[in-house]
């Protein structure tokens, strides 16, 4: 998508004059990058280097199994496995190939039984230890160890793709962020079956066009959310097999879904067996050394983006899961700490000088612009998103316009902004031109993706937007008919922000699985403080499909709200433009892709004959006041709303459009054309 649309001419900084100081760091940034990816390349594609899935890990060649690995500091290396009784034998024996530290071990196909577990037995200079192959596909967890090995199972990564020819459909992504494992109404973990046969239809149902999975990288800590990674090229073998990911991605195209996964190249588990840590005995393989090679906030270790091993790695498993599984793009995790040497922690970035202090690590600026570079030559449909909260300038500007590469970036400071609203302020001081400045703001040449909560706000330690606006309430006062002031404001305001926060974005939106119908209570996956429950490591589905309950109202209003941006091609047809606010009234309308949006978030006050200095013929096609949304009807749906100059106004004086707007609701209008009288009739 990138640079397919909002073409800006030459560098970002162009469209703004804040940046002329910086110009030359910008330059500097751009130069460094090309120069890299010419010296990868050498005259050919970035996907030609970025290959090293097909040439390390375990490869199948016609009679034989060929096993390589990067090992610079090994002395020696053995295959061991169920298949030799877990012990080192000649027979199979790495041999050190080259100067690289590339080291290779030929079978045949019955010395590598389908189905064997196996690992690497690496000595090094002063120790030994197992590893797991760095490009292993699989993995399988002991559930009584609960120690993990590779497995070699290429029957469970076979598949036959049906929709071979879908093409992204990039523009104004609508996006379902759901974590497989949890997405079960059962108290387990779920499996990509269960979620193709019974989450996927929902999602479809409820018009979103994007579906973002998370910890499909595998991870030897279930709760970490899969930001753990340990295993780079293994889908996490807890959800089920490759070709089951594969049969869930094949479907989602089916219906025209987009899918997307969560990338995690920011940091690694400081896991031995699993992982890549001191992988042949030291950790300046992969990973920063000394202070810098460890996360001090995740406790998690560091990429080195400046050696071209460990770019050759990172690209590759950008290619492989877009080639292997079909992905049509990434949200890359931790931008923020990948692109500040003290990982942006603890910082308020209030001065353009701080994305250009010194700060800032050219080598992993260098990285994310080459990994987008790849992404779009291989698919130049593909969607790439930053989580990043820093603003950094250029990071959704194309590589052409001197930026990062991204499609998007994540308005992250949306969430929060709700939070300290709800929080702080009464109601009734709610400031609607604050609101609005802060949901519509963004730079010249940037593509956000907004959203008023995804998983971070659903934790246990926070609280997601339902639960917070009616917290204990939840458990007894949500049942259809039963009065309670407290549902009545979490309902309405709940639907109002999300409508707000949907409407007033740039370039798309983002809802986490369940937050569309207000599931309750928080996110906490099984831990020894929680006696290994599953319970709050689920979905409720039931409670949205339920009549008589008020969550089904919510999931209902989202379905509403998600038709009304595709049916009106809402993030494709320019921003938001203020016509009217009145911070006294918590009253503001403003107009977009032809549509008037008009908020009362006024806790009490209901004005009739409201007058919004617009001029038209207006019909309402989305009201949050309906019953079947939770509200009360007391808005008139089924009429035109004509435009009119106040009585006894001058002849002069432009017409207005009077309103009944009760307290707490939302309306969208359409002007409707003047339409000739056909005389037949």
């Amino acid at each position: 998508m990138n640079g397919s649309s909002n073409i800006i001419p030459g560098p970002f900084y162009l469209k703004d004059k804040w940046l002329d100081k910086w110009i030359p760091s910008i330059d500097e940034r751009h130069k460094y990058f090309l120069s890299k990816k010419e010296m990868l390349v050498k005259g050919g594609k970035l996907a030609d280097f970025a290959a090293g899935h097909l040439y390390y890990g375990t490869q199948s060649s016609g009679d034989s199994i060929i096993l390589r690995e990067w090992a610079p500091d090994a002395i020696e290396m053995y295959l061991v496995g169920t298949f030799n009784k877990w012990t080192e034998s000649a027979a199979y024996s790495f041999k050190k190939i080259n100067d690289n530290g590339d080291w290779e071990l030929k079978l045949s196909h019955d010395h590598l039984p389908e189905g064997s577990l196996y690992k690497l037995s690496v000595k090094w200079a002063g120790g030994s230890g197992l590893r797991i192959p760095a490009y292993a596909r699989r993995l399988i967890q002991d559930d009584k160890t609960k120690i993990f090995s590779a497995q070699y199972a290429p029957s469970l990564c076979n598949y036959r793709w049906k929709n071979t020819g879908f093409i992204p459909g990039t523009e104004s992504p609508l996006i379902y962020e759901a974590h497989i494992g949890m997405s079960s109404e059962e108290e387990k973990v779920s499996t990509f079956e269960e979620f193709r046969k019974e989450v996927l239809p929902r999602i479809v149902d409820a018009g979103y066009n994007t579906l973002q999975l998370m910890a499909i990288q595998e991870h030897p800590y279930y709760g970490s959310f899969g930001y753990h990674v340990s295993n780079f090229f293994a889908v996490s073998s807890r959800f089920g097999t490759p070709g089951e990911l594969k049969a869930l991605i094949d479907d989602a195209h089916a219906y025209g879904i987009n899918v997307i996964m969560d990338l995690v190249h920011s940091h690694s588990v400081k896991n031995t067996e699993e992982g890549l840590a001191l992988f042949a005995g030291k950790q300046g393989q992969y990973f920063h050394t000394g202070a810098r090679g460890t996360h001090s906030a995740w406790d998690s270790l560091c990429f080195d983006y400046g050696k071209d091993n460990v770019i050759h790695f990172l690209l590759s498993n950008c290619r492989y899961w877009i080639e292997e599984y079909q992905f049509d793009g990434f949200r890359f995790d931790g931008v923020t700490s990948m692109l500040y040497y003290d990982h942006g922690l603890s910082r308020d970035f209030v001065d353009y000088s701080m994305y250009f202090d010194g700060n800032q690590d050219p080598d992993a600026i260098n990285y994310l612009k080459l990994a987008n570079s790849l992404i779009h030559e291989l698919k130049p449909g593909a969607i790439t998103i930053a989580e990043e909260m820093s603003g950094m300038p250029g990071t959704s500007a194309t590589l052409d316009e001197y930026g990062l590469g991204f499609d998007y970036r994540l308005n992250m400071g949306a969430p929060d902004f709700w939070i300290k609203i709800i929080k702080e302020k009464r109601d009734e001081d709610w400031d609607v031109d604050k609101l609005f400045f802060e949901m519509s703001r963004h730079r010249a040449e940037e593509q956000t993706i907004t959203y008023c909560e995804s998983h971070d706000q659903a934790l246990v330690g926070d609280k997601t937007l339902m639960f917070r606006l009616a917290d204990a309430a939840m458990y007894n006062e949500m049942i259809t008919g039963t009065d309670s002031l407290i549902i009545d404001r979490a309902i309405a305001l709940h639907k109002m922000i999300r409508l707000f926060t949907l409407s007033t974005g740039q370039s798309g939106y983002l809802n986490f699985m369940g937050n569309e119908f207000g599931h309750p209570e928080w996110i906490d996956f099984p831990r020894e403080g929680n006696n290994w429950s599953f319970k709050y490591a689920r979905r409720q589905w039931s409670l949205a499909d339920n009549q008589g309950l008020r969550y089904r109202m919510l999931n209902l209003f989202d379905r509403a709200m998600i038709q009304m941006v595709r049916d009106e091609n809402l993030f494709g047809t320019g921003q938001p433009e203020k016509i009217y606010s009145s911070v006294n009234d918590c009253i503001i309308a403003f107009s977009r892709a032809g549509l008037l949006f008009i908020f009362n978030f006024h806790p009490h006050n209901s004005y009739t004959g409201y007058r919004i200095p617009v001029s038209g013929r207006f019909r309402i096609i989305l009201n949050s006041d309906k019953s079947e949304f939770g509200g009360q009807d007391r808005i008139d749906t089924g009429i035109l709303y004509l435009s009119q100059r106040p009585e006894g106004s001058h002849l002069n004086t432009p017409p207005d459009l009077p309103l009944y707007l009760p307290a707490r609701t939302a309306l969208v209008f359409k002007n409707e054309p003047l339409r000739k009288i056909n005389q037949s009739t």
